[in-house]
């Protein structure tokens, strides 16, 4: 495989002269140009997605270009590479295996082995949902099991809160709830809410050694221990804890059955570890069978990406516009803005995806990096955003492109007319966005209500949110991320600045705990910080 500076190679050339071309035309007089740009420019996934790309400041030399600077860099070297196991993940010596586990149908790694382990692992989340949904799972006191409670952080939390809250029409009786954060609030607002002897604990964590789910694990073991006024033993955990983990022994150690533990591959990083055993919370709360819906959904739009020619590939072209903003417009952000309440978590689950992956400022080469890679991921739901940062989408003086996302179908027909004004806002939107209105009021000498347009942004536009659709949805952007960093020559699937603000902080708790009155060891504010709060001990 190449490692490529992308602004080395002759297409990042064309793309920096094109630019020049490009800033002197507008969408208005692209869309003027050419009367079936939307048919050029969008992409129908089986009548299940639409992508529509055509209100980008594009036209088809841009695609041409973007095109060739993906073959210039030996993109299709890198997805095989993915699809086939190969150690993609160099600095840590690892395959990156999160397609292989919703990869029923077309088995593309060279070490078969590893499809036994994920189907055992499947039918392992299927027994304990199962069992649990129809009550044959009871807790100590024979009760049946009312609340799972997830305890996981960083990709053990956002892939299934997210798709849990996305799928909420789908939900069943179980009542589902995260504890994530060390802040002790979260943990004290849980338990006001729940019985023990009602309640099974997922502790999810790789390593079984990350710090906030350690703690908060323990300290749910203590409280649970306290309010059962019995005496504790392996057999009564076991009705009640779960462990997701690939560190077995310390699942053990803690007091977890082992025919309760499920093992979680050291090859499927936390951020894309949704599909793989971490994904139990998702199928207790909506079965199954709506799970596998979900795997099946992710491998559909895989195989769209891994078969896929370049300039139909939905993935690689979205990556491709991204990086000509970021790199040649010089944007900063991406705005994703979902018009449905129950994708509230889908932007903050991106900025994870997205900002952890390439969040990176050395090449594969080693190289410290001068061109951009990760941008900001931000956004809200529409249309409460509309009320409070669309403002400046409109009016101001960043150029942010955007992805809108929506459901022409509404889980709920009751309310068409409130389904029928939503997707008008979405709609709306994107066309003020891009044409504005300055003709207008240029006529009425009002500058204040100059909107000049020209803003880009992408309208994806899923059938209905269901677990097969939103499993396409979550996909895409991993696939178009991984495309993303394969262009800029980033290693996406290691997270190594992550690691350095753990061991930090692990010292700093060593200083709360030494007798000592005055810290005087770090630069003057880390000193001072740490001085202030151990005074009020």
């Amino acid at each position: 495989m190449k490692n490529i500076n992308p602004t080395k190679t002759i297409s990042w050339k064309n793309l920096q002269n094109h630019l020049q071309e490009m800033k002197k035309i507008n969408l208005y007089h692209l869309f003027k140009q050419d009367k079936n740009r939307f048919t050029n420019f969008s992409i129908n996934f089986e009548n299940k997605i639409l992508f529509d790309y055509s209100k980008n400041i594009i036209n088809k030399n841009t695609i041409q270009y973007l095109i060739n600077l993906a073959k210039e860099t030996g993109y299709i070297d890198f997805i095989n590479a993915l699809f086939y196991g190969e150690k993609i993940n160099v600095t840590e010596n690892r395959s990156v295996l999160h397609t292989a586990t919703r990869n029923n149908n077309n088995y593309l790694l060279k070490n078969k082995k590893i499809y036994d382990d994920i189907n055992f692992i499947l039918q392992k989340i299927k027994n304990i949902s199962n069992n649990i949904i129809l009550n044959k799972w009871k807790g100590y006191s024979n009760k049946k099991i009312k609340n799972i409670i997830n305890i996981g952080i960083g990709g053990s939390e956002l892939g299934p809160l997210m798709v849990t809250e996305a799928l909420k029409s789908y939900k069943n009786k179980l009542n589902l709830f995260f504890l994530s954060n060390i802040d002790s609030e979260q943990l004290i607002n849980i338990i006001k809410k729940i019985k023990p002897e009602e309640s099974l604990f997922i502790i999810v964590s790789k390593t079984f050694t990350t710090q906030e789910t350690i703690t908060n694990a323990l300290s749910i073991k203590k409280w649970f221990i306290k309010k059962i006024f019995t005496k504790i033993n392996r057999n009564i955990l076991s009705k009640h804890f779960i462990a997701v983990t690939n560190n077995i022994n310390a699942a053990i150690n803690f007091g977890i059955d082992k025919k309760n533990i499920l093992p979680l591959l050291s090859e499927i990083g936390g951020r894309f570890s949704l599909w793989s055993s971490v994904g139990l919370s998702i199928s207790l709360s909506i079965g199954f069978n709506n799970f596998q819906k979900l795997l099946n959904g992710a491998n559909k739009m895989d195989n769209h990406f891994f078969y896929t020619p370049i300039n139909h590939n939905i993935p690689i072209i979205m990556a491709l516009i991204s990086i000509w903003y970021s790199n040649f417009w010089n944007t900063e952000t991406e705005a994703i803005i979902p018009y449905s309440n129950n994708m509230c978590f889908f932007p903050k689950y991106l900025q994870q995806l997205c900002m952890e992956s390439n969040g990176k400022s050395i090449d594969r080469n080693g190289n410290k990096i001068k061109y951009q890679t990760s941008p900001i991921i931000w956004g809200d739901i529409g249309t409460n955003g509309q009320h409070s940062f669309f403002q400046m989408l409109h009016q101001g003086t960043k150029l942010i492109p955007c992805d809108f996302i929506a459901s022409v179908n509404n889980s709920n027909d009751s309310f068409k007319e409130h389904h029928n004004k939503l997707i008008a806002n979405y709609i709306a939107q994107t066309k003020t966005l891009a044409f504005g209105n300055a003709n207008k009021y240029i006529l009425q000498k009002n500058i204040y209500k100059y909107c000049f347009g020209n803003h880009p942004s992408n309208s994806i536009f899923l059938k209905k949110i269901n677990p097969y659709n939103l499993g396409l949805l979550i996909s895409y952007y991993e696939n178009k991320i991984f495309m993303q960093g394969i262009i800029l020559n980033i290693f996406s699937f290691d997270q190594w600045g992550v690691e350095l603000g753990k061991k930090v902080a692990n010292i700093i708790l060593n200083d709360f705990n030494q007798n000592i009155k005055k810290v005087n060891k770090y630069d003057s504010s880390t000193n001072g910080l740490i001085n202030f709060y151990k005074s009020f001990y």
